[in-house]
């Protein structure tokens, strides 16, 4: 990180001086202020008119310059354009005098007419009022205006004004962006394609230099560097680099997590910067501030591990007389092979239920136990909760109930259930709660499942085979669906993780990121609790630099999704773009739906032990039409794919199999390659071993038309079926190999086949190139991820 400069007491100074006016916020004038302290910006130079006071004309005349700009000062009013806040005028002094005597009664009505239009927006002092009133209550606040000196931009058009600003969010801390600036930014984050308009990053995790690589990508470093036709330099990159990082060094003192802070920046703005002779100036500055508050404590990770991995089980709530949902989970917990001794049903009355002992209360389970289920309704569970706190029941606690906190009416229960959380917290021994709202663990390290879903309604895979894969999803639904229909999902562990009143996504990806048996994380979120988006992205690093892969689907991509998370699992969205970026800069590959996040798990459980040296990629079909989507899918938004060249001994090596078909007359060797119908197992089996070869292949899409009247593709254990031939071809292929079946329920068997041979097989060639292509992205990512 560059060397800052700022001077942090003289900030708090000016912080300080408006919250003894009774202030959140700065007038711009403070704004530019701390700006001048932070070292690394050029204020304008400017002058206040309070609103009652005569100035000498001399006074008056003291910005230098033809033109001033006149700004409006009232601690209410942030977009001061909207309300007539904003005036342009020659620098004379009757100009002037009569200017700031109009825009003090225009901004007034404009104003009072803004907030009568949309109440939601009108700040608490002026709550009931209206009409004359309330103009009358917006003109005591303002204070004057204030007069600042004109600056002509060096750049026009789209791209010459940059806006930097840093930002409070619930869930990633202080968060940073730059872009286009000007009035339209809200336009062009809308219109430009990801990335283009601007770039955001959480500045715990940022430095400048880092932050810059990443900006010179955008439109706005394009024009302010001189690099679009008819556009020269007004700003040099070390200017850019010096800005970022004093922006995030301010983020990162007054921030929630800094516990020496005096204040916190819930948001400091320049909106635009204009350049003027390799000058970055500041044109309008806004800055809104807070009281530091606590921060969440730590959930400990020993807590996390005896979820994980129990020895000791109890369970609450199982019914000696009916199969309940109690009932249910103890029986998958045995069926999973945890030893019926080492587990204990809390019941008053019985004295066995399945083979396993019961004891009356939790004070009479005696040690501790690892994992404490509590299968009861909503109303017990706070009491329960507070109980195994008291006693020190258990390292973790599952909390199956609904009802706590995601309803309407349930708010009261979700109190009682946080204060025996926050007893937990403040111990340092204290049980780790999974849920409310949990579907609860399947974990085969840990030999148990205590999902309440019957095994006849979700059949486990026995074995003991290898299981690299682990599934976190907030909604239980999601996760037993996609395990219910995708015959490659089998994972080590599968975690709902419910509401969050305790344990949240970061501490479980946490956990699995120090984890042995697994290699692939599917993380499906609709909502982070406090900070946990910066803790979650921690991890996903942590994850990325051990050599994992962590797919991530975010819920509430748009406003009508957001609402639509914000009842379910007690879930708050939060800001998707920021999300989005964190994760991606982490290293994580985040799915635009649910399709795209089952393909990459699909193909991440498939590949991961494959090695990925670029995205030059092979393609070959024995259908046509296939090997045109392949080709028109080489690029989206999130990757870019290209068109490997064969070198001259694959293209004789291909010639070789083609002619000892007899094929050679009616394929071109080119890529992608249609290899005609007529072309059997083996030429497909051998064409792609040919191109997995090739050193100047990093990935191959194969489609095996499975209609065509050569191939073997309705009997997939015959000796010379596709199925047969390909994990032989392929034993100790270095090159990832991509499969497409796309056919009918007919061919059912060849990819459930080809599937069980550990290939990533895909129904439909566009898919299976897209998801090739986020995925070799995100192995590309990973490994710049790990050098940094």
């Amino acid at each position: 990180m560059t060397a800052t400069h700022i001077d942090f007491p003289a900030i708090d100074a000016i912080l300080s001086g408006a919250r003894a006016d009774g202030r959140a916020t700065l007038f711009e004038h403070e704004a530019y202020e701390l700006l001048r302290c932070s070292g690394a910006e050029t204020p304008p130079r400017y002058r206040i008119l309070p609103r009652d006071a005569r100035l000498a004309d001399e006074e008056l005349a003291a910005i230098p310059g033809d033109r001033v700009v006149m700004k409006i000062m009232s601690p209410d009013i942030v977009h001061k354009h909207a309300v007539g806040g904003v005036a342009f005028l020659e620098n004379s002094p009757e100009t002037i005098r009569a200017a700031q005597r109009r825009m003090r009664y225009d901004v007034a009505a404009r104003y009072a007419e803004q907030i009568e239009r949309d109440p939601t927006a009108c700040p608490p002092r002026y709550a009931g009022l209206s009409g004359s009133a309330l103009r009358e209550a917006v003109d005591k606040e303002i204070r004057g205006v204030l007069l600042c000196q004109y600056l002509p931009p060096s750049a026009h058009g789209i791209g010459g004004e940059l806006i930097v600003g840093i930002r409070r969010t619930r869930e990633f801390g202080m968060v940073i962006n730059a872009g286009l600036g000007g009035t339209d930014t809200e336009i062009y984050a809308a219109r430009f394609r990801k990335g283009e308009a601007g770039i955001a990053a959480a500045t715990a995790l940022a430095d400048g230099r880092a932050f810059f690589e990443r900006f010179t990508r955008t439109l706005c470093y394009e024009r302010i560097a001189g690099l679009l036709r008819g556009a020269n330099r007004v700003v040099a990159d070390e200017q850019l680099i010096e800005c970022f990082d004093s922006f995030i060094a301010l983020a990162n003192h007054y921030s929630p997590l800094n516990p020496e802070a005096p204040f916190v920046l819930e948001e400091l703005e320049v909106n635009p910067f204009a350049f003027r002779d390799f000058l970055m100036v500041p044109l309008d500055g806004h800055c809104a501030f807070s009281a530091p508050g606590p921060v969440p404590a730590p959930r400990p990770a020993a807590g996390v591990a005896r979820l994980l991995r129990p020895a000791r089980i109890a369970v609450v709530g199982v019914s000696r007389a009916r199969v309940n949902i109690g009932r249910t989970i103890l029986r998958n917990i045995l069926s999973m092979g945890f030893a019926p001794g080492d587990v204990r049903v809390v019941h008053p009355e019985a004295g066995a239920i399945d083979g396993v002992a019961c004891v009356p209360a939790l004070a009479a389970l005696g040690e501790p136990v690892d994992l404490l289920v509590l299968a009861v309704d909503a109303a017990q569970v706070p009491a329960l909760a507070a109980e195994a706190v008291e006693r020190r029941a258990a390292g973790a606690v599952l909390l199956v109930a609904s009802g706590l906190g995601e309803t309407r009416g349930s708010e009261a229960l979700a109190e009682e259930l946080g204060r025996a959380v926050a007893s937990a917290r403040a111990l340092p021994d204290g049980p780790v709660f999974l849920g409310p709202n949990t579907m609860g663990v399947r974990s085969h390290p840990g030999r148990y499942d205590s999902f309440f879903i019957p095994e006849e309604k979700l059949p486990r895979r026995g074995g003991a085979r290898r299981r690299r894969t682990a599934f976190l999803s907030q909604s239980g639904g999601y996760m037993i669906t996609r395990m219910s229909a995708l015959s490659f999902l089998d994972p080590a562990y599968a975690v709902s993780l419910g509401n969050q009143a305790d344990l949240t996504a970061g501490d479980l990806l946490a956990a699995l990121a120090a984890d042995d048996d697994t290699d692939v994380v599917g993380v499906y979120l609709e909502g982070f609790r406090d900070l946990d988006g910066l803790a979650f992205t921690r991890a996903v690093k942590e994850a990325v630099g051990r050599g994992k892969a962590v797919l991530c689907y975010k819920a509430g991509r748009t406003p009508e999704g957001k609402r639509a998370t914000s009842g379910h699992t007690a879930s708050l969205a939060g800001d998707y773009v920021v999300c989005e970026t964190c994760l991606h800069e982490a290293g994580a590959a985040v799915a635009q739906t649910f399709t795209e996040f089952e393909d990459l798990f699909r193909i991440a459980a498939a590949l991961h032990d494959v090695p990925i040296r670029g995205n030059r990629i092979a393609a070959v079909s024995g259908a046509g039409f296939e090997a045109v989507g392949i080709a028109d899918n080489i690029e989206g938004d999130a990757y870019r794919l290209a068109l490997a060249r064969f070198a001259p001994a694959t293209e004789a090596r291909v010639r070789a199999v083609l002619e000892a078909a007899n094929l050679a007359a009616l394929v071109d060797i080119k890529n992608p390659m249609d290899i005609n119908p007529l072309a059997d197992d083996a030429v497909h089996a051998d064409i792609i071993r040919a191109l997995a070869d090739d050193p100047g292949v990093d990935a191959v899409v194969a489609g095996l038309d499975p209609l065509s009247p050569a191939t073997q593709t309705r009997v997939v254990d015959a000796p010379g079926s596709i199925a047969a031939l390909l994990p032989a071809r392929l034993r100790g292929c270095a090159t990832p190999v991509v499969m497409v079946v796309d056919g009918g329920a007919l061919y059912d068997p060849l990819a459930a086949a080809l599937d069980q041979a550990g290939f990533a097989v895909f129904r439909s060639a566009d898919r299976a190139v897209r998801s090739l292509g986020v995925y070799i992205d995100m192995r590309l990512r990973a490994g710049t991820v790990r050098g940094r």
